[in-house]
């Protein structure tokens, strides 16, 4: 599988495993909790992130919360 091509935070990527969004985040050592996804300007539950595909080109920010006041 060839690698994909997308643009993560801001910053051009390859992603050269499996292309579900919880596995992007593994692929590139980005935590799972307390955070949230964006796909190209839309936000996807963390419900959908093991079924939801990465496509070439695609525009992902993925966003901490961080807490405070």
């Amino acid at each position: 599988m060839p690698p994909l091509s997308i643009c993560l935070n801001g910053e051009r990527r390859e992603l050269r495993g499996e292309n579900k969004l919880a596995d992007m985040l593994e692929e590139f050592g980005l935590p799972s909790q307390r955070v949230a996804i964006e796909l190209n300007g839309q936000v996807v539950s963390r419900a959908q992130w093991h079924e939801t595909p990465v496509h070439e080109g695609d525009r992902i920010e993925v966003v901490h919360f961080v807490g405070g006041g």
